[in-house]
């Protein structure tokens, strides 16, 4: 390995330890507590040395924002994939994004924590794209085998995320535990109305 080499690799290898840092923070004390300073003292290295690597904490949140959506993404791909018929797909993206946000909390929380991402930044970031464009595509393919084959599929994903993103907000902000069956019950309830009113 050349000294070029070697230094992109050691770069690397110091920016996972940044992030590393900064995920131990936040399970232990949530994103609300993340700061350079604690990461810096966690790796023991002077905060300059952090800044190196990231212009400030907003892009380290970034960089956690990014993966996040690029796990849901592949964890909605994987179940459209085992199915189908597009409403069968419709559900089962559904359901494994209650999943995925409960299993994992802390991406969710940053993800949408101020609610859902509005339509320009889901341009800029192209994980987030294609997490909505998996639902978007799935909406469009359910509308074509409707009987309303005129159906305004961007309203439909609209009412379709709000649905989801609405219910686990809820069970999130009541912190009562993890979510119970009759949860999963309203969950189930709410999107099994949504895909009929896409097929009527």
């Amino acid at each position: 390995m050349g000294i070029a080499e070697r230094k992109i690799r050691q770069k690397e290898e110091f920016r996972a330890s940044i992030l590393e840092a900064a995920w131990l923070q936040v399970l232990a004390d949530g994103w609300q507590s993340l700061s350079i300073r604690k990461i810096a003292d966690a790796i023991e290295y002077s905060i300059p040395v952090i800044y190196n690597h990231f212009e400030n904490k907003e892009a380290i949140l970034l960089e956690f924002t990014k993966e996040g959506f690029q796990k849901l993404a592949d964890t909605l791909q994987a179940v459209k994939d085992q199915h189908t018929e597009p409403a069968v797909q419709l559900e089962a993206i559904a359901y494994a994004y209650w999943d995925f946000a409960f299993e994992h909390k802390e991406y969710y929380q940053l993800m949408f924590g101020l609610g859902i991402p509005a339509c320009d930044r889901v341009n800029q970031i192209a994980e987030m794209k294609n997490m909505t464009g998996i639902m978007i595509s799935t909406i469009k393919e359910t509308i074509l085998v409707s009987a309303n084959k005129d159906a305004d599929h961007f309203l439909k994903y609209h009412t379709y995320l709000s649905v989801l993103h609405g219910l686990v907000s809820i069970q999130m902000i009541r912190k009562d535990g993890p979510p119970t069956e009759e949860n999963r019950r309203v969950l189930q309830d709410a999107v099994s109305g949504f895909i009929k009113s896409i097929l009527v």
